[in-house]
């Protein structure tokens, strides 16, 4: 699969089971309108019928990176702002459209990434930056705020202070800083950034993706619930893994150190 959105390019690998959106507006950094938010819904949904129409999970990760050299995504195009916020073609947010896709999707960060661009990578599972990149949150000189859940995010990942201060003063944070916060996962050299990233989505992509679907919804849910509810969801969910092929495999190259397990999301 391989389709050239109008402001996005979305394909997808069925030998890997990797599917990735390229933004590609990089003559405006990759800024959000409302055609973009609307490719990057399509994307998705055309992931959803790939499962759909296969015999167990087989988008196994999605990567979203920034066309171009200088950006991820430089955030929301204030060229279609009106009284109410952004432009959008897209039926809900992008960051809620992100979230509820079952498989684990990784932001590949090069360069810039700011405002809902920003917002767009915390709404992904796993962010990696290059070493150049810039992320922060600058809409207070717009005299506005993140509207897309910026604070909240930064919030719960590296504490209230810090989502107070990348807010309140606009700073662009270098990527080792924002991976010493945890805001992303690591910072990456730039001439081993490609290569880095490939690494981690190849060894995603060769995990029991309906494991990686558990762990992806637990983890969300930790953000929405108390630790009771939680575990309960944990527990509830053990054991349909434990009865699936998948298992077996893994039970199987656990038990057997010569034998390479194929998982394939049943």
């Amino acid at each position: 699969m391989h389709e050239e959105l109008d402001a996005a390019i979305a394909a997808f690998d069925e030998e890997t089971g990797v599917g990735s959106i390229t933004l590609n507006r990089p003559d405006a950094l990759n800024a959000l309108n409302g055609q973009l938010r609307a490719d990057i819904e399509a994307a998705f949904e055309r992931f959803r019928e790939v499962d759909d129409e296969a015999d167990g999970a087989a988008v196994r990760v999605v990567v979203i990176e920034g066309a171009g050299d200088r950006a991820f995504c430089a955030g929301a195009d204030v060229n279609e702002f009106s009284g109410d916020g952004p432009a959008t073609n897209a039926s809900r947010p992008v960051q809620e459209i992100v979230e509820d896709c079952p498989a684990p999707v990784v932001a590949k960060i090069d360069g810039y990434c700011l405002g809902g661009g920003f917002e767009l990578a915390l709404a992904c599972d796993l962010r990696y930056a290059s070493e150049s990149s810039r992320l922060g949150l600058p809409e207070v000189d717009l005299g506005i705020i993140p509207g897309a859940g910026g604070v909240q995010y930064v919030a719960r990942l590296a504490g209230p202070a810090v989502a107070r201060e990348l807010a309140m003063t606009g700073e662009h944070v270098p990527a080792a800083e924002a991976a010493d916060l945890g805001l992303v996962n690591d910072a990456f050299a730039d001439d081993d950034f490609e290569a880095e990233v490939a690494a981690v989505v190849e060894t995603l992509a060769a995990k029991p993706p309906l494991s990686l679907r558990a762990i992806k919804e637990s983890a969300l849910l930790s953000t929405q619930v108390g630790l009771a509810e939680g575990r309960r969801y944990d527990r509830a969910r053990f054991p349909r893994l434990l009865a699936t092929e998948d298992h077996a495999e893994g039970a199987r190259a656990f038990r057997e150190d010569d034998y390479e397990p194929e998982f394939v999301g049943r």
